[in-house]
């Protein structure tokens, strides 16, 4: 890290400018949401954050359910960091930070109750439907988990069933019926740097942060999952203060997708 750099950031947060100018720590980028991004996926988004964009993209396959749920349906959430997104990102496997991008993500949704799994249930036993979303990082201009969040969450409500002809899936033909979402969980990253807390940092402010704090809110207000980043610790008044500010800012989001 820069050292001269960041005392530079933090003397601009102190006068009350972000590094890329805007004027509000709890500011966001520009966002943009587009629905039906790919027309291969059930459902699928695009959304942008600055210049971050992510793309998220639906399938559903019918499956055995697990034996302990044999009448719930299944959710799986993976992230690809592509290389072209960043040049930090490398082709092969998935790394560390795109397992735990995924991890975040799918632990709101899942905590969240956003998806009703035996809604997806066909026949107890035999036959769930099993949704998979792929999260593809097109660009990384900071701020990546809550553009994978939004993306995903706006994937989910863009979804429609396939038509099932004889037990079997015609991807080809895409129902009426759209997938059940029950909730809208919003997960909002807040970093602290300094003494400064702020939202959507872009990628320098992202390299300087001291600690982070990723939080799924529900519509009420309630919290239903938390990710502590960074490498120092936080003060049970620093946490309270953050998802304050991360509730505010839910509010804010939801309405974006509504």
């Amino acid at each position: 890290m820069n050292e001269s750099r960041k005392r530079h950031l933090l003397r601009s947060l102190d006068a009350g400018l972000r590094y890329d100018g805007r004027d509000s720590p709890t500011k966001y980028r520009n966002i943009n949401i587009e629905y039906g991004a790919s027309e291969t996926a059930e459902g699928s988004a695009k959304v942008t954050i600055g210049e971050t964009a992510v793309i998220a993209g639906v399938k559903l396959s019918l499956e055995a359910p697990y034996s302990d749920t044999p009448e719930d349906g299944n959710l799986m959430i993976g992230a690809e960091f592509l290389p072209i997104a960043n040049a930090d990102f490398e082709a092969g496997p998935p790394s560390i930070d795109s397992i735990e991008l995924a991890r975040v993500t799918d632990r709101g949704i899942r905590e969240g109750h956003a998806m009703d799994l035996k809604t997806l249930c066909l026949e107890a036993g035999s036959k769930v439907w099993v949704v998979s979303v792929d999260i593809c990082i097109m660009n990384d201009a900071g701020n990546l988990y809550d553009a994978a969040s939004i993306a995903t969450i706006a994937a989910l409500k863009n979804t429609r069933y396939p038509e099932v002809k004889d037990g079997v899936v015609d991807y080809k033909h895409l129902s009426d019926k759209k997938l059940e979402l029950q909730h809208i969980p919003i997960n909002v990253t807040v970093l602290k740097i300094g003494n400064h807390f702020i939202v959507d940092p872009d990628l320098i402010e992202q390299s300087m942060l001291d600690a982070r704090l990723s939080v799924n809110v529900m519509e009420d207000g309630n919290l239903c999952a938390l990710q502590k980043g960074g490498t120092m610790p936080l003060t049970t008044e620093e946490i309270s203060k953050m998802i304050d500010i991360a509730v505010e800012k839910a509010n804010e989001l939801r309405g974006l997708l509504n």
